[in-house]
């Protein structure tokens, strides 16, 4: 997979890249990165990529000759790749939008600033927009972060176990369920028993009860359209029983 980032201070997204699972994972060849600074297209010896808004108002946009030879020019290394701008106006990124994106074989993230960018850039070069939540950044280059670690975990390979990626929230449409390490005990706090007794079913189901549970607790409204087997049923109800015990 190829990853472009245009950005004004893409610099910010490639020392992440090169850390942790991101940069393994382009040292095994898995993704490949590509990064281009808005001021290498800027049309003046300032190299300005900025200015005010006509019809005034606060703040200052990315003009479109910048921005659109950037874009174009990281569309010439894959010209098959969805041009994405990352925006608060955008659609909301999940784990399915996630998924859609890791099984490409590229895309190119634009990073906003200031106000934003020139309209006219997303309509004649955007493909589609994407927003990691109902916020606003400073600017997109830590949403383009967001997107990149998101993807490129889902990555074949690219995680140290292969059921590391399955076993996160939102993967079956639960939050996951908490865990544990050395010490069994920390403070007085000591590791669930069940997780220490070697029994593999009992903690599948218990895991299972817990990521049931974390949800009807913290996100209902993900459980709301979701039809449970006989098993998740029984589950929920056990755990709905043990925490309004322990709350009388």
């Amino acid at each position: 997979m190829r990853i472009d980032v245009v950005a004004l201070f893409p610099q910010a997204v490639q020392v992440f890249c090169e850390t942790s699972m991101i940069g393994r994972a382009a040292a095994a060849g898995l993704v490949e990165f590509g990064f281009w600074n808005l001021r290498d297209y800027a049309q003046d010896a300032r190299r300005t990529v900025d200015d005010r808004p006509y019809g005034g108002g606060p703040g200052m946009v990315l003009m479109a000759g910048p921005l659109v030879a950037a874009i174009r020019a990281a569309r010439a290394r894959q010209p098959a790749a969805r041009v994405a701008y990352l925006s608060p106006q955008g659609a909301l990124l999940d784990h399915g939008a996630v998924m859609e994106l890791s099984r490409r074989s590229g895309l190119i993230l634009v990073a906003g600033r200031y106000e934003g960018i020139d309209e006219r850039v997303v309509e004649s070069e955007i493909d589609e927009e994407w927003s990691i939540g109902s916020y606003v950044l400073s600017g997109g280059e830590a949403a383009a972060a967001v997107v990149i670690d998101a993807v490129v975990r889902q990555l074949p390979g690219a995680l140290g176990h292969e059921d590391s990626a399955r076993e996160d929230s939102f993967v079956e449409g639960l939050l996951d369920c908490g865990h544990y390490t050395r010490p069994p005990v920390f403070e007085g706090r000591k590791v669930p028993e069940v997780l220490l007794s070697g029994d593999h079913g009992r903690i599948r189901r218990w895991r299972l009860m817990q990521s049931l549970g974390r949800t009807w607790l913290r996100r209902p409204d993900l459980l709301a359209g979701r039809k449970l087997t006989v098993e998740e049923e029984t589950l929920l109800e056990e755990f709905k029983r043990e925490y309004r015990g322990l709350r009388s």
